[in-house]
This record gives C-alpha cells, sequence and structure tokens, in this order.
C-alpha cells in the first residue's frame, strides 16, 4: 500500500509541473499554437490516442501514448492510478514533444538532477496492443521501452514505443518487478534496443512468491510478539497459581490463628528497609519517626485491608477484640462501635503522641475506618498478646513471688511513665488514664504487663497549663471509680487530681494480683474489689454508699501477714486507696516501694532492668 502512494504522490507532482509547462508553451508567441494542433479523443480505445491536426488529416502519434493506451485499459490498481490524472500530464507532455517544444525546457523546469539535453537521442521500435503486429519507428526519444500487460480476461497485451519527456522516465520506467504486478515494462537506452523479446510474467508458481515473502515478513514479526505473549500468559499463569497457593496457606493458618511463616505471604504493601521481616522490625525499626506513635499515617489508612481477622478475642462495651495476621503476624485489632467514635478518636491520639512508646504500654501500629457490609467499623491496631489480660490472667493462673512482683512493678512502671511529663522540643505530655481496671492491663509473654485502653485519657501540658480532656459521653468503670469521683467532689482544673483517680484504680489492681499468690501453701481464688458488698454490675449509687458513706474497702486476708512480700504489698495497697486523695502516694513512690520490697524481701532477680 505505501509503494502504491508514493507512486501517485510522484505521479501527481508530475502532473501538476506538466501542467506548467504547457500552459506555458501554448502562452507562447503571444497566445498562439505552435502548429495549430490540439488533443482529440480517438475514435476507439483499441487504436489509442490520435493527434489530429486543425485540417482533420491525423498526424504521428507519439510513441508515449500506446503505453498510457495500453495502461488505461487494464483494471488494476495501476491503471486506476493512470486513469486518475497521469494520462492528462502525459497528453500534455508528448504534445509539447510532437508540437515542436523545447526538450530541454522541459528537463530544467521538471528534472534538474538528470541532464538529458547531453544525452544522444535514440530511436526505437513501436507498435500498438494489444499483439503488437504493425512495428513502426519513433526518433528523437530518450529511452526506448517494451511493455507487457494482462487485462481484465487475464489475457496478456504487449506493446512497445519511445519516451521523449523526461518526467515519464521515473514514473514509466520505475515500476518495480514484482510477482503481484499486472505491468511488466523494460526500459532501455540505445537505438532500437526494444526489438528484443517481450518481458515475461512470472510463473503461476513463482507469483506465490509474493505470498509467501509476506508470510516470511508474518513470520519474521509475529513470531516474536507471539512468543512474548505465549511467555506472558504461562508466567501470569504461574502467578496466579502460587498466588492461590498462598492464599491457601494464609486462610488455614489464619483460621487457626497461627504466625505464618516468613516467606508465605508477601503480596500486600510493604513500606520497609530491605531485609525487615516482621511487623516488630517495622515497629522498632526507623520506619516512624522515632517518637513511638506507630506506622506512618500513609500505610495506617490501609490497614484494614491487609488485615486478615481471624477470631474474636474479647468483647465489651467499646466493641470486640480479634485476633488478625497482618504481614505474616499476629496483631491485635480493636473494633469500635461506630457509636463509640470519640472513644476511637481520643485512643488514636493518645496512642500518636510523641514518645509515648514504652514497654509497658500497649504497642500501636495504627488505626483505619473501614466499611464491612452497611456497617462502618473504627479499627485500632495494636500488638497482640496471647496471655490475654490480667484479668483472664488471674481467673486461669496463680502467682509466687517473683511472678508477683513482676506484674506489679511493670504495671505501676507503665502508669508512671504516663503521669510523667517528658520537656523538650517535642515533648511528652503528662497522661492521666482515667480506666485503670485489670482488664485494661495485657500480660506479655514474659510475665510482664502493659497498659491498654486510652479512650477516656486526659493529656496535661506543663507550659502553657491546658488539660485537654475528651468530649466524650463515657465515663470509667464504676467499681474502679475513687471517692473524690463518687462524690463529685474532684477538682477538675488540677492535673494532679486525675493522677490521683489513677494511683486509687491501681491500688485495686494490685490487691486483685496479691490474691492470686500463693503464700504457705494458701491461695485466694480471684475476685474482683468489692465482689461482696457491690453486684456483679454495681450501680453508681451502689458504689458511692460503699466507698464514700462507708468507706469500705476490699479486705486484705490475714495470710497476707504472714508473708513478707504480700505485708509489704498490702502497706502500699492502703496508701493507694486511702480516702483522702492528697495521702495517696504518686506513681513514683510506688515503684520505688515495690522494687525495694523486692530486693530486701525476696531478693528476687527481676527480668528488666527497671
Amino acid at each position: 500500500m505505501a509503494r502504491e502512494v508514493v507512486f501517485v504522490v510522484h505521479a501527481l507532482s508530475i502532473l501538476l509541473v506538466n501542467c506548467r509547462v504547457h500552459e506555458g508553451l501554448l502562452n507562447t508567441d503571444n497566445g498562439k499554437h505552435d502548429g495549430g494542433k490540439v488533443w482529440r479523443e480517438g475514435e476507439s480505445k483499441e487504436k489509442g490516442l490520435s493527434l489530429t491536426s486543425d485540417n482533420g488529416n491525423p498526424e504521428p502519434r507519439n510513441s508515449d501514448d500506446s503505453l498510457i493506451t495500453m495502461l488505461t485499459e487494464g483494471d488494476d490498481d495501476d491503471g486506476e492510478l493512470l486513469r486518475m490524472g497521469i494520462l492528462e500530464s502525459l497528453h500534455n507532455s508528448s504534445q509539447a514533444v510532437t508540437s515542436g517544444g523545447d526538450v530541454s525546457m522541459l528537463h530544467s523546469t521538471n528534472s534538474p538532477h538528470l541532464d538529458y539535453n547531453t544525452q544522444e537521442r535514440i530511436s526505437c521500435y513501436e507498435c500498438d496492443q494489444p499483439d503488437c503486429r504493425i512495428t513502426t519507428e519513433c526518433h528523437h526519444a530518450i529511452k526506448c521501452w517494451s511493455a507487457q500487460i494482462l487485462n481484465n480476461e487475464d489475457k496478456a497485451m504487449m506493446a512497445r514505443g519511445c519516451l521523449s519527456n523526461p518526467d515519464h522516465i521515473p514514473m514509466q520506467c520505475g515500476i518495480k518487478d514484482t510477482p503481484n504486478k499486472r505491468i511488466k515494462i523494460n526500459c532501455c537506452q540505445t537505438d532500437f534496443c526494444n526489438n528484443e523479446t517481450f518481458p515475461l510474467f512470472l510463473p503461476p508458481g513463482t507469483m506465490e512468491e509474493g505470498n509467501s515473502e509476506i508470510g516470511r515478513l508474518l513470520l519474521i514479526h509475529g513470531l516474536p510478539v507471539l512468543g512474548v505473549m505465549i511467555i506472558a500468559v504461562v508466567v501470569i499463569w504461574l502467578l496466579c497459581r502460587a498466588h492461590k497457593r498462598r492464599m491457601r496457606e494464609y486462610a488455614a493458618a489464619a483460621a487457626t490463628a497461627s504466625a505464618l511463616p516468613s516467606n508465605i505471604y508477601r503480596d500486600e504493601l510493604r513500606v520497609t528497609a530491605a531485609g525487615d521481616s516482621t511487623l516488630r522490625e517495622i515497629f522498632m525499626d526507623s520506619i516512624t519517626s522515632g517518637s513511638g506513635s506507630g506506622l506512618p499515617l500513609l500505610i495506617q489508612r490501609t490497614l484494614a485491608k491487609q488485615i486478615w481477622l481471624a477470631e474474636v478475642i474479647g468483647k465489651g462495651r467499646y466493641g470486640e477484640v480479634w485476633c488478625g495476621v497482618w504481614q505474616g503476624e499476629k496483631v491485635a485489632v480493636k473494633i469500635f462501635f461506630s457509636r463509640d467514635e470519640a472513644s476511637w478518636a481520643r485512643e488514636t491520639e493518645i496512642y500518636s503522641t510523641v514518645l509515648l512508646r514504652h514497654e509497658n504500654i500497649l504497642g500501636f501500629y495504627g488505626s483505619d475506618m473501614t466499611s464491612r457490609g452497611s456497617c462502618t467499623q473504627l479499627w485500632l491496631v495494636t500488638h497482640y498478646h496471647p496471655r490475654g489480660s490480667l484479668y483472664d490472667h488471674l481467673n486461669t493462673h496463680t502467682l509466687n513471688h517473683t511472678s508477683l512482683v513482676t506484674m506489679a512493678l511493670s504495671a505501676i512502671n507503665g502508669l508512671l511513665h504516663l503521669h510523667t511529663e517528658i520537656f523538650g522540643t517535642q515533648g511528652k505530655p503528662a497522661i492521666a488514664h482515667r480506666d485503670i481496671k485489670s482488664k485494661n492491663i495485657l500480660v506479655k509473654l514474659n510475665g510482664a504487663c502493659c497498659i491498654a485502653d486510652f479512650g477516656l485519657a486526659v493529656m496535661h501540658t506543663q507550659t502553657t497549663g491546658e488539660i485537654n480532656i475528651c468530649n466524650n459521653p463515657r465515663v470509667g468503670t464504676k467499681r474502679y471509680m475513687s471517692p473524690e469521683v463518687l462524690n463529685e467532689t474532684m477538682n477538675m482544673s488540677v492535673f494532679e487530681s486525675f493522677r490521683k483517680v489513677d494511683i486509687y484504680a491501681i491500688g485495686l489492681v494490685l490487691w486483685e494480683v496479691c490474691r492470686r499468690c500463693v503464700s504457705n501453701g494458701l491461695v485466694d481464688e480471684y475476685s474482683p474489689p468489692f465482689h461482696d458488698v457491690v453486684p456483679n454490675d454495681p450501680s453508681f449509687d451502689d458504689m458511692k454508699k460503699v466507698v464514700c458513706v462507708d468507706q469500705y474497702r476490699p479486705t486484705i486476708p490475714n495470710r497476707w501477714t504472714s508473708d513478707p512480700v504480700l505485708t509489704g504489698m498490702s502497706k502500699i495497697i492502703r496508701e493507694c486507696w486511702h480516702q483522702n486523695p492528697n495521702v495517696r502516694l504518686t506513681a513514683l513512690r510506688v515503684k520505688k516501694s515495690i522494687m525495694k520490697l523486692a530486693q530486701e524481701e525476696t531478693k528476687t532477680m527481676l527480668d528488666f532492668d527497671y
């Protein structure tokens, strides 16, 4: 197709130039036509085109016309192109030659690259189609030609002639000899050189070589593309197969809530340094800002899409806690009800506090908001501790002195970190928990505790004196409320009042822990504080009567007096839950007292350097 387009463009350029030349020749000598000759249509196509003078006598015909007639009678692409305008161009140029026009003028105008003026003119044989029976001669030609063309009935027509117009030479002698062409032309440049045999068409078997050439081109260009497509399909199939296999292993492992091998699933979004393979490495390394405030916010926004929820491990008034699998490691997913959005937002804000990270504060990965079905879920993703809460652990396990001191010391150490304000360019504000209880303290695998659930936390910055209290209608657990909270005498404008509330609640938690410590072979069943005086779900008035009016505190068992550790712990507990807030110990004083007790009485070698 490109070859035919080039042919058409070239032919049209020749047509335009020759029309201009012919116009110039006709206007020569004050518009008089040299010789008074005009072109007229011949009587029939088979006889070709004739040149007729004004008196009606036929003139010798230009040898270019026989080729033109033969080409125009063909019903192929080349004939169509010639019939679109080339015929008129050839007629005009032939008239210029026949009428005595200056050939050098044609050359100088149209063919600046070929100097035919210095070239010797030749004579050629000339005969008409279809069988070329009558042969004549033509002179003053530039080239001779012989041609053969197949008509619509695949019958060969032959002709000879000469070319006198230099502009016709590239067009007529430049036809390439290809098997699929229906025109065969040979051009030569010596006297009567076109007397040889006519150009022959290739045999039918050779005509198929054009198709074979196309086939070879398709083979050369198509095979690589086909090969790449086959390889791509195979690779995609293998990747899908491997992906499905990993998903089956992933689902099986998640269903049993077991940790996945590090090489099982790596398809989700990961922003880690090279070599990282676990969430612990993500959390502990430098991927965060160094403040301990969890993963970057951009990563948190996609957590819900990457976590596989395995099983429910806890429920409460706020929502549910699930054990999930993310990046091959277990995580705890706290899902809040939409009505408790304030707690979720507050807890996210607290966990995002600069320098909050601490070994006795629950590790935080991120938070996300997602939709399951028609319900909006608020997710909080944290470290997973299989031992569960301190409440669950005390219900099923007894303690010795070492585990007692470890749990008590780690719990108060986490509370001390919250209460302490760290000054600096990006310091940490002082934080009061306001909902300390055994269910909000988790037990780690090493026996230490960490504090969780900051939905009611309060922040305070000493430099500004501002107390940041969340706008949350939820109140703390009534069983662990201090007397000043129950009788509503607490000074909310002083942050130290919130610290004293936490100390009261931690005293009750220490009492729960000490009851499960074995001394002299004896141990008490687990019971929550005030289990003997209030119902399982006490009201605000029930607690106010017991704590404020009766000033009742949980009973200290007599067996504690025979155990030095429990005796020392009982003194600390009594000072923590004192009726007067100003008398209660600070978190730092409680920590130092427990450490001194452990060193003097039990000589316990603690696992952690506090």
